[in-house]
């Protein structure tokens, strides 16, 4: 494989190599002989451009001799191949004559020195081309200079936690935890209530039955469905009481502080206001 550091010289491969297949492998190889310089015409002019040899000083009646003679003999040779050399000798030739004839004033061509900077920047592209694909097929390719890596190796972790704590932090890391797993849900039911103007009726309708002093409670028990209705029912009905005994229609007394009530119905409806305020 060619070394891309070469010289381009030694990388590029005569035509007659580059061109040798089925149907010319009798053709006779071009040989230039032009001041002691043999080689194929594209060696030639690289050799041009890299300023080894001067286009001014070759012989042009020289190089159309080598040219025709090369045609006569070469018979069997392809018609595009010919064509090839051809116009490599037509540019040389063009190109020799812009430079050893000076310029005309009329002359609205360009100049030997424009067509000479043509060539050599096309040669310098053809150059940078070569040297690029050079390169490209000297580089590492994978599967044979360079491999992919394998699959990684199993890396097998051995972790040993070590913790340290008084026994506040796990008290507090214990509640913590417990907290967060247990769910409170708070459930007000509502609770059934006596109103005021349903203990007054019930009252209203007692007093008929009321002879003597009657604990209030003892009057409420078959009213009370359930029990938790009881200081509902105790409330709403010693304010319907106090109600009935200002209107006259009861009287209630109390012994002493958080004693029980009693009550009956006002003997006397003139008097009974004033004996329920000296009993309060």
């Amino acid at each position: 494989m060619a070394d891309p550091k070469a010289p381009i010289s030694d990388t590029i491969a005569p035509l007659e190599v580059l061109w040798q297949d089925s149907d010319a492998s009798d053709d006779p190889p071009l040989q230039i002989d032009i001041e002691g310089f043999e080689g194929p015409l594209d060696l030639l002019l690289h050799l041009a451009r890299s300023q080894k040899v001067d286009l001014t000083r070759i012989s042009v009646q020289s190089l159309a001799e080598q040219y025709l003679e090369f045609i006569d003999q070469a018979r069997v040779l392809r018609l595009e191949l010919a064509a090839d050399y051809l116009v490599m000798a037509a540019w040389l030739a063009f190109l020799k004559s812009k430079l050893l004839i000076p310029k005309q004033a009329d002359d609205k061509g360009e100049t030997g020195e424009e067509l000479a900077a043509m060539l050599q920047f096309r040669l310098k592209r053809l150059e940078a081309m070569r040297e690029a694909a050079v390169r490209l097929v000297n580089r590492n390719q994978l599967g044979r200079e360079e491999f992919k890596r394998g699959a990684p190796e199993m890396v097998i972790v051995d972790k040993t936690s070590l913790f340290e704590a008084s026994l506040y932090e796990l008290l507090s890391a214990y509640t913590t935890q417990r907290q967060r797993m247990s769910v409170t849900q708070v459930e007000i039911t509502s609770r059934a209530v006596w109103s005021l103007k349903e203990a007054r009726d019930i009252l209203t309708g007692m007093i008929g039955e009321i002879g003597d002093w009657v604990v209030l409670d003892q009057f409420l028990i078959r009213y009370l469905i359930a029990p938790d209705q009881r200081v509902s029912a105790l409330a709403s009905s010693f304010a319907a009481s106090l109600e009935l005994v200002r209107e006259g229609k009861l009287e209630i007394k109390q012994t002493s502080a958080f004693e029980p009530i009693f009550m009956r119905k006002a003997s006397k409806p003139a008097k009974a206001t004033k004996e329920t305020g000296e009993d309060n």
